[in-house]
């Protein structure tokens, strides 16, 4: 595990921050400087860096399933021996637990951060990144059953997010914001019903019916040739419930009144 750039000055590497990137691919930085960690080793920092809380027992056990306690435990301890080795090190470790050093910041507990904030009725302190956190999945190309568990967890975190914040704009009237998370949302997961539900009571009220029904029948054509599926009865009562009003007006209004006919009509006898 090294830096690529020369050997800091004393001090110089406690000083700049530490970032360990773990959605869209491992990557560690000790200020804008990458540092190449070997992919056994990627492996104890990421895992470390999503178990906060484990045990050596439970790390060792994740990381090495196939191995009995004993020996798991063996390559563990050779583990953490080569990572101390290097002075950029971004671990602290006691008597049974390992975690990041505090000076590490990590992508994934950005978006867990900003997660609890917008589940608790708090706005994000920025928008854009709220909407771009998560964006790319934990460890691509990595299948490891504990990536595997997270990967899934931090996607269907980030989309109840999206979801949140989208429902959470249209209560307050923010329509563009609204629609903004909602679509966010529904790229993530395209199938997904909620975000298309969502888009269509937005555009609902704003008063677009068009755009509500072009949103409806967008999302049934993919449902139908996806899954062959119909949409919910909550989305397509969503629709009936607003087009039923339009419906009834269209029945009772008075019929135009035609226009008296200019055309000269012969009779014979």
């Amino acid at each position: 595990m090294a830096v690529e750039r020369p050997t800091p000055t004393t001090g110089e590497h406690r000083e700049a921050e530490v970032r360990l990137q773990l959605l869209g691919g491992f990557r560690l930085t000790h200020g804008a400087t990458p540092v190449v960690v070997p992919r056994g080793l990627q492996r104890v920092i990421a895992l470390i860096g999503l178990r906060p809380e484990a045990t050596r027992t439970h790390l060792a056990g994740l990381l090495w399933p196939e191995n009995t306690e004993d020996r798991a435990l063996s390559s563990l301890r050779t583990a953490l021996w080569r990572l101390r080795q290097d002075p950029y090190c971004p671990l602290t470790t006691t008597a049974d637990t390992i975690r990041l050093d505090p000076m590490v910041r990590v992508d994934v507990d950005r978006l867990i951060d900003t997660a609890s904030r917008v589940r608790d009725g708090q706005p994000p302190d920025d928008a854009a990144q709220a909407l771009a956190a998560g964006r790319h999945d934990l460890l691509p190309g990595w299948y490891d059953d504990w990536v595997l568990a997270d990967r899934e967890r931090l996607r269907q975190l980030r989309l109840h997010m999206l979801e949140q914040v989208a429902g959470q704009h249209l209560a307050a009237g923010r329509h563009g914001e609204a629609l903004e998370a909602a679509l966010e949302a529904m790229a993530a997961e395209p199938l997904r019903e909620t975000p298309h539900r969502l888009v269509v009571r937005i555009h609902l009220a704003e008063g677009n019916a068009f755009e509500a029904l072009h949103a409806f029948y967008v999302y049934r054509d993919l449902l139908l040739r996806e899954l062959r599926l119909e949409p919910s009865p909550a989305m397509s009562t969503l629709l009936a419930e607003t087009l039923e009003p339009i419906r009834r007006a269209s029945r009772t209004a008075p019929e135009p009144r035609r226009q008296p006919s200019n055309r000269i009509t012969f009779r014979t006898g």
